[in-house]
């Protein structure tokens, strides 16, 4: 980095070079054109691809259509020839009846918090029996009888 900080040093008594003079050239723009975000197909899409493929499409072609690599189409042929997208798809269905199970057992654990609220709420109001004094530790007072005390 150059001393101003908008610089980069080449190389000793070379010079510097401004980094927006660097963005012209065509390395710089192929390495930001190949920073790409990780993508999730589903496991249609990459079938399709691969039946694509195999019905006679070049990889390039596939490629430059669908925005993919050509390591990636290799990729995902050879897991379809080795059956590798049908455990996928296996996968998938799984994952996706569990959570099915999960968001009805979130639904369920909603309804029984708002019963239990509910219920708290009931036993605040509810009328207590003034009767007789009980005690949820001691239970209900004794009384002497002559049983007990010969």
């Amino acid at each position: 980095m150059a001393p101003n900080g908008h610089g980069v040093e080449c190389a000793p008594g070379a010079g510097q070079v401004e980094v927006s003079d660097l963005t012209g050239v065509l390395g710089f723009r192929k390495m930001k054109a190949m920073a790409r975000q990780q993508r999730s197909h589903s496991i249609e899409f990459k079938r399709q691809v691969v039946q694509e493929y195999i019905a006679g499409e070049t990889l390039y072609g596939l490629a430059k259509r669908h925005d993919l690599s050509r390591q990636l189409i290799r990729v995902w042929v050879e897991k379809y020839e080795a059956g590798g997208l049908d455990a996928d798809a296996q996968a998938a269905d799984l994952l996706h009846e569990y959570e099915t199970k999960i968001v009805a057992l979130e639904r369920m654990v909603g309804r029984q918090a708002l019963e239990i609220e509910f219920l708290k709420g009931a036993l605040k109001n509810a009328p207590r029996p003034r009767s007789a004094t009980t005690s949820v530790i001691a239970g209900p007072t004794a009384s002497p009888s002559q049983k007990d005390a010969g």
